[in-house]
Parts: C-alpha cells; structure tokens; sequence
C-alpha cells in the first residue's frame, strides 16, 4: 500500500531569517533606491557608477583615476572604460596633474558640469522620494549607521 506524501507548498514567503542579515537588508534597500534611480537618471544617460564617477570629479576637480578607483572600489580595467565613454561624451576631460608626471587628473567640461548639476538635484529629489517614510532624524541616523559598516 503506498501512501500518498502531501507535496509541501509555499503560499507566503518565511523571510524571517534572511530579515535578519545586515546584508540582506542593506542589498533589499539599495535596490529600492535603485529602481527608483535608473530611470530617473536615464534622461541624462547615466548609470549609477556614472553618477558616482562624475559626482566625485565634480567635488574633486583634478581627481585621478587611481583615487576613483580607491573610493569607489571599481577595478582599474573598469574605469578606463568608462573614463574613455565619459570623454568622448564631452562630460569629462583629462588634464596633467600637477605635482604627478605620471597620473592626469579628471576634470569636468561644460557639458558635464550641466549635466551633472542636473542629476545631482534629481538624485536628492530621488533620495527624498525613496526615504519618504523615514524622518529626517531617522534617515540621518540611517545614514551614520551605514558609514559605520563600511568606513
């Protein structure tokens, strides 16, 4: 006589334990943002390492490739790539560095300095948008406790 094994089946997801990881937490929240971010950011055809690259040079005229690398924790192969595209955009040009022979330092043009002016502002309204249920002292606080993970 067999006898008939009842197939288990999920009606509700159990996040519980996954709910518990930092981790889990923080990529659930970045992607949150991130829905929120690309199409928002696609008017200026950015991604959001873009963003993140020309935000940097905007607030650090003259960076170099080496410190973007470092900050953003993006592989050395990687940025040239999107240094190349960022130039032939007209968003970014490279410059000598003064006390480095060796190094140039990244600047943004006029084209850029528009453009990411633009983003900037849409990126804050984004921000604002996507912690719209967090007070201001909780998103300050949210904000300080994430640094401490990574910094």
């Amino acid at each position: 006589m067999d006898e008939e094994i009842a197939t288990p089946y999920v009606e509700k997801v159990n996040t519980r334990y996954l709910e518990t990881l930092v981790g889990y937490n923080a990529r659930r929240a970045a992607l949150a943002v991130i829905e929120v971010f690309m199409p928002r950011m696609a008017v200026y055809d950015l991604r959001v390492v873009d963003f993140s690259v020309l935000s940097l040079i905007r607030h650090n005229p003259g960076i170099t490739s080496k410190q973007l690398c470092n900050t953003l924790g993006i592989l050395a192969p990687n940025l040239v790539s999107m240094v190349n595209t960022l130039e032939k955009r007209d968003l970014i040009r490279r410059l000598p560095h003064p006390t480095d022979g060796r190094a140039m330092g990244l600047h943004l043009t006029e084209a850029g300095e528009t453009t990411v002016s633009k983003a900037e502002q849409t990126a804050a309204q984004l921000e604002d948008d996507a912690t719209a249920k967090l007070s201001a002292a909780e998103r300050k606080t949210l904000m300080q406790l994430l640094k401490k993970v990574y910094k």
